[in-house]
């Protein structure tokens, strides 16, 4: 039978022994990382070859309404299928995007036309709409920039949710528009002269301003490259930067949200899964741009990330590879700020015929069979799910929308965690067992949340399995084994008493900086419902939190912080009889640099092409002594950058430490910025490529230069 979960309640008797932390609103760094009511399955002695810790305290975000989301495109003749909405329902999606990819620069809305394309019948928009409605799914529309005008687009608007009343929230403003050939590669339809990021941003600020005007409560999404991916940081010829800095400075205050497709460059699926570890660390680089350009409005700015595929050229588009690389990707990016996945997509067709696993991979993109044919090999009957649907599906019986997402880890490479705290204090754990042959027994550890007695209810995806399927006897709350590529889903209730279910005290919304300095942090938030005896700020490491200290208002300033150090940190509310809330969304910070410090670093990144970048240093002496024979040394803040050659100077690197001295023709820094320094260097990047924040000379930490 499928899995249901139990109807939703609420736990609120017993107590909990509050902890010992400062009761003041300046709040420093403390030396202890609390566990926050350990589980007795963490005094449990380990049986399994792998460890998996989650804690209930260390949120991760909020899952959204639209959090799960698949393509849809007008060349698809069954997108409207009548068993097409009961399987996205089904599977939890939320957001369906149209009219379909690189489709969307070409298509009209008023007369379901693309020019130099192919419509299938009955794929117009209000088609499309009554199978949204009967999904429950927000829409997410592309506006046609390619062929399209400002007014047409407004015109969509006004259709949509003034005459129709359909609601239609997200709006983007075309689709890959960084391929248009600018950068020497062209895919994407784009009639304008002027194919520059400065044009497309132009346009932006048009379709914006001319779309708000119908219904100022739509939102407005802007094209971005997903860092560490080409084009990222290419420069055209004649432009003054690449597009995701020249986009952002023009229209960071006109947008809603930016937009990022994500298809790793990898050969088969287990390369794929693989790649996944790119992925916070690129999207961090997308918050960290729209920081810096937005300034106050990023708070309002989300990322989407509307399209994501394998993209493997070894096949395992179809079969289970991609179903637990669809899960993982998805649940990965939520866990790192993006608010809505769209899996590319629903139906696609077939392609290279191909074995993985012993199961046949039709090569097809989508998640759902077209019944198309390859190589005389056909693909079962029409809306037959593939892998990836079902990757989805685990993911909607995760968790729901109103959600907690938080922090887990895991002590082995092939097993990875994911996890929720539910709004009636449950928790959702996720397991994915990402070797094709090995099967792994896992022993759980909880922090923040303690198990009632009994077995959990358990979902699994396993090979023999038709889908997930019920699996409850299968584990109990302190150890389950995995078989080999499968996901597995758990779903464990508190203890009475315990837990974030007990508490009288909401979640408090979202921190932001007030203001940052270099050892300094200004923070607000807002209340938490109920009544609060304090707030609790922690700092995020890993699976452990660090209690920083308490207020009792809805404001605290970080003291004693590292220059150039990043930071992520959330609170928590508790109420008067000691129950700790749901932890809030977290924030993410970098300190400044000294304005007071005796030497100047100023970091350029020059050019780049995805995978490599090349980077331009100016070192200066601000002080009032001469320096005769220097070393500066910093830090990669990604795990996939390194130094390949340099100029002017001797560059060396250790892991992610970066250790740089004169030549013999520049070891002197005169004084009072007398003169600077220039080096450079070709670096490589696996990932995202952010700059480096903090750069020291001769054991000063200097004023960075952006």
């Amino acid at each position: 039978m499928p899995f249901r979960r139990r109807p939703a309640r609420r736990r609120t008797d017993g107590l909990r022994r509050p902890l010992a932390v400062m009761a003041s609103a300046a709040l420093a760094m403390a030396a202890a990382i609390v566990p926050l009511a350990t589980s007795a399955a963490a005094d449990a002695a380990a049986t399994g070859d792998t460890t998996v810790t989650v804690n209930a305290n260390a949120g991760l975000g909020t899952v959204t309404s639209t959090a799960l989301g698949a393509n849809t495109a007008v060349w698809d003749a069954y997108m409207n299928d009548p068993g097409v909405a009961p399987l996205y329902r089904a599977a939890g999606i939320g957001a369906l995007r149209y009219p379909g990819g690189s489709y969307s620069d070409l298509y009209h809305w008023v007369d379901n036309t693309a020019p130099g394309g192919y419509v299938a019948p009955g794929t117009d928009f209000d088609s499309f709409m009554g199978t949204a409605k009967a999904s429950g799914a927000q829409p997410i529309l592309i506006a046609n920039y390619g062929s399209g005008t400002a007014q047409e687009a407004a015109d969509w608007v006004r259709y949509a949710n003034i005459t129709k009343g359909y609601g239609a929230r997200y709006w983007e403003i075309g689709n890959e528009l960084y391929g248009n050939g600018v950068y020497g590669s062209g895919w994407e339809n784009d009639t304008h002269a002027d194919k520059t990021p400065d044009q497309y941003a132009r346009e932006v600020k048009s379709y914006a301003a001319a779309m708000k005007a119908v219904d100022p409560t739509v939102k407005i999404g802007a094209v971005l490259t997903m860092p560490g991916n080409w084009p990222d940081g290419s420069v055209a010829t004649g432009d003054t930067g690449d597009w995701n800095h020249t986009v952002l400075a023009a229209v960071a205050h006109d947008i809603d949200f930016v937009s990022v497709h994500w298809y790793p460059n990898t050969s088969d699926g287990d390369q794929s899964l693989a790649a996944v570890r790119q992925l916070p660390g690129e999207l961090h680089e997308v918050r960290d741009l729209v920081d810096r350009y937005a300034g106050a409005d990023s708070a309002h700015i989300g990322i989407a990330m509307t399209e994501v595929n394998s993209n493997s050229g070894g096949g395992a588009f179809t079969s289970r590879p991609n179903g637990l690389f669809t899960a993982e990707a998805m649940m990965t990016a939520l866990e790192n700020g993006v608010f809505t996945v769209d899996w590319w997509d629903t139906h696609n067709s077939a392609g290279t015929i191909s074995t993985v696993g012993g199961e046949t991979d039709y090569g097809d993109m989508g998640m759902l069979s077209n019944g198309s044919c390859s190589g005389g090999v056909c693909e079962p009957a029409v809306n037959t799910p593939f892998a990836p649907y079902y990757g989805i599906k685990t993911l909607g019986a995760l968790s729901d929308p109103g959600d907690s997402m938080v922090a887990s880890g895991t002590s082995g490479s092939e097993v990875s965690a994911h996890a929720v705290l539910r709004s009636d204090g449950d928790l959702g754990v996720l397991l994915l067992n990402k070797s094709s042959g090995t099967e792994h027994t896992v022993d759980l550890r909880y922090l923040g949340f303690t198990a009632a007695s009994g077995t959990p209810e358990v979902q699994r995806w396993a090979p023999g399995d038709d889908g997930p399927v019920d699996a409850t006897g299968t584990a109990t709350a302190d150890s389950v084994t995995l078989a080999p590529y499968s996901i597995t889903v758990l779903t464990l209730h508190p203890k009475s008493g315990t837990g974030s279910a007990a508490a009288t005290v909401g979640a408090p919304g979202t921190p932001r900086t007030t203001a940052v300095g270099a050892d300094t942090v200004g923070l607000s938030w807002p209340a938490a419902t109920g009544t609060v005896d304090r707030y609790e700020v922690y700092e995020q490491l890993g699976t452990n939190i660090q209690l920083l200290g308490s207020s009792t208002g809805t404001s605290a300033t970080l003291s004693n912080l590292p220059a150039g150090s990043r930071h992520t940190v959330e609170v928590l509310a508790r109420d008067q009889a000691g129950h700790l809330s749901r932890p809030s969304a977290p924030l993410t910070f970098t300190t400044s640099t000294p304005d007071d410090s005796t030497c100047t670093v100023s970091y350029q990144v020059t050019s780049g092409w995805g995978n490599g970048f090349v980077s331009n240093v100016v070192v200066s002496n601000v002080g009032p002594a001469d320096i005769d024979g220097w070393t500066l040394t910093f830090d990669w803040p990604s795990a996939g950058q390194a130094v390949s050659s340099s100029w002017n100077a001797n560059v060396t690197g250790d892991g992610r430490h970066v250790h740089v001295t004169n030549t013999d023709s520049n070891a002197e820094l005169a004084p009072n910025g007398g003169n600077s320094v220039t080096f450079g260097f070709v670096g490589a990047n696996d990932g995202a490529n952010p700059s480096p924040t903090s750069f020291t000379l001769n054991g000063t930490v200097c004023r960075t230069i952006s």
